[in-house]
């Protein structure tokens, strides 16, 4: 479906519950909240799906749309790639997504895709301009939420020249530039940086140096004292040191799996290597949950990422 199909079926319909990924970041979150905000200004009801993975930092800009009950219509997914992706307690059929990973299963009964946007907030704001012409200042905050830390703060590979028109875009209508970039960017916990610090220190090195990968286990985050509000972009530690090709961030879950984030160069797609444990993403930011315990998933990664770097 096209933006300009998808804008008309919006216009035509009413009653919109808007989904936010499983662990959601401030790009399913902002994106989310902003479409909302603009459906309730065409004088239509929407609200968010009241996703129990919501994180503090998050909660003041998103809980005003949070749905408090009720039935909806239509369900509305926004960066979605999979329905493994579905926020905890969701059942149900999504009838139009909006996304940017390629690995999209085509899981909903419509879907607006384009892969080349860094952010899904991108998406959203192009949407935006096709219903109401231009942002409000309460979408314009939401969607540089989005943006920006779905890019590192424009730091990322996937930036275009349209990432940054967008977030100027944004800035003239508005958004807090400054106050946001020093929450999300700028300021964190003093567990957040003793944690760090531990990822810093225990960084391991393989491949002549072209794989770093860093280990988050369950004693690292009790003895730092981190909740899940501190959690955010811990895939971008690793991948500061220099001359590396792949990063690998692999988080102990609390029952003993692991959450895998993987970056790269563009000498490696590492979605794919993601696929082959049920997950997905884009080519240098992939991402899965694997059911084994830290350790062994290193074990069963680092070949297929040091056969991927002799073919690259």
């Amino acid at each position: 479906m096209t933006l300009t199909d998808a804008a008309g079926w919006l216009l035509e319909n009413d009653s919109f519950l808007i989904l936010t990924h499983a662990r959601p970041d401030g790009d399913t979150l902002g994106s989310a909240a902003a479409l909302a905000n603009a459906l309730r200004r065409l004088g239509k009801r929407a609200a968010l799906y009241p996703n129990p993975e919501i994180t503090e930092k998050f909660t003041p800009f998103v809980s005003p749309y949070i749905a408090d009950g009720g039935v909806f219509e239509h369900v509305v997914s926004v960066d979605i790639a999979a329905p493994n992706l579905f926020p905890q307690g969701f059942k149900g059929e999504v009838d139009l997504a909006f996304d940017h990973h390629p690995s999209n299963s085509g899981f909903a009964g419509a879907t607006v895709l384009d892969a080349k946007r860094a952010a899904c907030g991108e998406i959203v704001l192009a949407l935006i301009r096709e219903l109401l012409g231009e942002p409000s200042q309460e979408e314009a905050d939401l969607l540089y939420i989005a943006i920006s830390t779905d890019t590192g703060c424009f730091q990322y590979a996937n930036v275009t020249e349209e990432t940054f028109l967008a977030a100027a875009e944004l800035s003239k209508a508005g958004a807090d530039t400054a106050g946001l970039s020093r929450l999300f960017f700028r300021t964190f916990s003093r567990g957040r940086l003793k944690l760090e610090g531990a990822v810093y220190s225990g960084l391991r090195t393989f491949h002549d140096g072209q794989i770093v990968a860093a280990v988050v286990t369950r004693r690292m985050i009790e003895e730092t004292g981190v909740t899940e509000n501190d959690m955010d972009d811990l895939a971008a530690l690793p991948g500061k040191l220099a001359g590396h090709e792949v990063s690998l961030t692999l988080r102990e879950n609390e029952n003993g799996s692991t959450r895998v984030s993987l970056r790269s160069g563009k000498r490696v797609n590492v979605s794919e290597i993601a696929k082959k444990f049920g997950g997905g993403g884009h080519a240098m930011a992939a991402g899965c949950t694997v059911d084994a315990p830290p350790e062994e998933t290193l074990k069963r990664l680092l070949p297929l990422v040091e056969e991927a770097l002799g073919n690259g």
